[in-house]
Parts: structure tokens; C-alpha cells; sequence
């Protein structure tokens, strides 16, 4: 009997993160295995889920079962780059692939570049590269950040300041939230206070919604322009557009994009209830890239496939003419999208505007 391709995602399934990525997430990967009929190269796919519950040593110990004892071919790291960390570091001892979806930290490219290891959606550099330079050739000059006050929204804040720069504009001031801040209104007036035009929020999720809340209270967005650095269509849905309007992001992906892009969502939403983010469009398309590595290569052999993937150009409903940098960055368009206002959206989730599409080599600037 042939062994059958063995794919692991691991993400968080039930913790804090599961609604931008968890148990949908594993819906999108189903979908691309069922796109390609169930089988590949003459074998089928199996499809193993880990809930690393956000622990970067689970994340390790599922990681070192999945590839040492039960022949899993490729891991798809899911959200939390700490876990995702682990997961690679594991990757990079036993030799086998792992392609990078959810966690967003650079130093997966950068530091720790591993020839197996692929980032394919988004990383902090891109994230706080494409606002920071938009918007400053655009004239909004003056910036101020509330960070999160942990690695990866400092790393936000880094990479944001280094895109401000490189577009005419400066940085006034900065102030860092505790991990989990419930009272942000002294982090807000610090911003008001700076003279600054564009107040960019290097925290994501609950943290961005009880800023989002604060700012409404305080009138923030008629004297600022606002922008989340990690802000995904299910955070808009959350606060309602009559909050989040007008706030600027960056984003891999937008189910409005183009018709494509819109009939992938609707099979989506058929079996989830939710539109999906960019990150849950992304595991299908990481998912479909290496099962057509494998096709093309005609089976799972490490250096074989991930020699495929890092040569060919990618293209799917997620990823346009996609490549792969040494680095092990895909380098693809980014979008700054804007929210819309209430009385311009078509329904519940049309929910951006584009404002720019910016091209992989300008949001994902090597860092060599």
C-alpha cells in the first residue's frame, strides 16, 4: 500500500487567535485537498490538526511527533509567531519543509532563514511597511505608535518607523501597552498629545478593539488618521463599521478583491458562516502550492519539493505571480485598504476600500 501525503497544521484551534485562523482555517486546507481530488502523485492526502494552546513547547513536541514518528511530509505553522518559532526550529533539525502562514515575526527570513522553512502570507515588515510608506508619500508625515508591549509588536513598530523614514516622514513618539491592556485612554491622550497627524496601533485584535473604543470615546478620529498594523476582516465585523470606519490597514488578501477572489469566499462561507480572512485564504494556497510541488515533482522528497516551490512562480486564488526569495519570502502584491463608512458598504462583511496595491519587492523590503 502507498503511504499517503501526510500534511500537519498546527495553530491555535481553541484558544484567544482561533477566529482569525483555528478550526476554519483547517476548513480552507480541506478545501484545497478536496480541489485536488482527495490525491496526488497517485497518493492520498491525510490531513493531521495540533492545537499548540499557544505553548511553544507543545507547539515542538507536536512538530518533532509529526515529522520523527508519524511521516508527516510538511507542516503548516499556524498562528503565534512564538509557537511558530519552535515548529521551525524543528523543521530546520529533522530536514523537512514547513510553510509559514499565520505567524507574522521576521525573524523566521531573517535570522533564522532556513531553506525549508517558507513564509507565505505576511510578516511584520510588510504589515508595517505598506502603510508607514503609503501614507507618508502621501503626505501624512507625523507619526505616533501604541505597541504592544511584547516582541512582535515591537517588531510592528520597528519595521513601521524604517517605512516612515524612507517616505519623507518622522516618527514623534511612541508609548507601549501591557500585553492584555484593558484602559487605553492614557495611551490615546500620549497620542493626541504628540502633534502627530497618523496614530499607527502595533497591537492586534482585543487590543486594537479596546483602542478602537477608546478613540471613538475620545473623538480621536476626526483629529488623526488611524491605522491598524494587524487588523483582519473578522476585528472590522467584530466592532461594527460605525467604529472601525475610515481605519487603514495592510492586508495579503481581500475577499472583494476580484470574482475569483469572491466565489472562493462564498464556498467558504457556505460551511464556515464567516467570510474568510486573508490568513484562512492563505492555508488554502499554501496548501495548494505544495500539493502541486509534489504533483510536479512526483512525490514528497524535501529537497525536491521545496527546490520546485522556490523556483516556480505561484499563482492561485490567493497568490498572483507569487515568488519565493532566497530568504524564504513570497513575495506578492500587498493591498492598504481602508474601511469603509456604514451607508457605503453592500452588506455585512463588504468591508474595505482599496487604496493602493503595492508590489511584493516594495512591502517585503530585503533586509540584506
Amino acid at each position: 500500500m502507498t503511504n499517503p501525503i501526510r500534511i500537519g497544521f498546527c495553530t491555535d484551534l481553541s484558544g484567544p487567535y482561533q477566529s482569525v485562523d483555528g478550526p476554519s482555517g483547517a476548513a480552507a486546507i480541506r478545501m484545497a485537498i478536496a480541489d485536488m481530488s482527495g490525491s496526488v502523485a497517485g497518493r492520498s492526502v491525510e490531513l493531521l490538526l495540533g492545537d499548540h494552546r499557544n505553548d511553544p513547547n507543545e507547539a515542538a513536541a507536536i512538530a518533532a511527533r509529526w515529522y520523527r514518528e508519524q511521516d508527516v511530509d510538511v507542516v503548516i505553522s499556524g498562528v503565534n509567531s512564538d509557537t511558530s518559532l519552535a515548529m521551525t526550529s524543528v523543521a530546520t533539525e529533522v530536514g523537512k519543509p514547513i510553510l509559514v502562514v499565520v505567524a507574522g515575526t521576521s525573524v523566521q527570513t531573517r535570522e533564522r532563514a532556513n531553506r525549508n522553512v517558507i513564509q507565505d502570507a505576511y510578516d511584520t515588515v510588510a504589515l508595517a511597511t505598506v502603510p508607514g510608506l503609503v501614507l507618508s508619500s502621501q503626505g501624512k508625515k507625523r507619526w505616533f505608535y501604541i505597541t504592544a508591549d511584547y516582541a512582535f509588536g515591537r517588531e510592528l513598530e520597528t519595521h513601521g518607523r524604517a517605512a516612515v523614514r524612507a517616505g519623507g516622514g518622522t516618527v514623534v513618539g511612541s508609548v507601549l501597552n501591557p500585553h492584555e491592556a484593558n484602559d487605553f485612554k492614557p495611551f490615546v491622550q500620549a497620542a493626541l498629545d504628540s502633534g502627530a497627524q497618523v496614530l499607527g496601533l502595533a497591537n492586534g485584535h482585543s487590543e486594537l478593539i479596546k483602542a478602537m473604543a477608546a478613540m471613538t470615546r475620545m473623538g480621536v478620529r476626526q483629529r488623526m488618521t488611524l491605522v491598524g498594523l494587524l487588523t483582519f476582516v473578522g476585528d472590522i465585523h467584530e466592532m461594527g463599521l460605525a467604529e472601525a470606519q475610515g481605519l487603514y490597514l495592510a492586508d495579503s488578501w481581500f475577499w472583494t478583491r476580484d470574482e475569483a477572489s469572491r466565489a472562493w469566499a462564498k464556498r467558504f462561507h457556505a460551511s464556515e458562516k464567516v467570510m474568510p480572512s486573508s490568513l484562512q485564504a492563505a492555508d488554502y494556497s499554501a496548501v495548494t502550492q505544495y500539493l502541486r510541488a509534489v504533483g510536479a515533482t512526483g512525490g514528497t522528497d524535501a529537497k525536491a519539493v521545496i527546490g520546485h516551490l522556490r523556483g516556480a512562480t505561484l499563482n492561485d486564488v490567493y497568490v498572483r505571480n507569487g515568488r519565493i526569495r532566497a530568504d524564504g519570502t513570497m513575495l506578492h502584491d500587498m493591498y492598504l485598504l481602508r474601511v469603509k463608512a456604514p451607508d457605503r458598504s453592500t452588506g455585512p462583511w463588504d468591508v474595505y476600500d482599496l487604496v493602493a496595491t503595492v508590489p511584493g519587492a516594495e512591502a517585503f523590503p530585503d533586509s540584506r
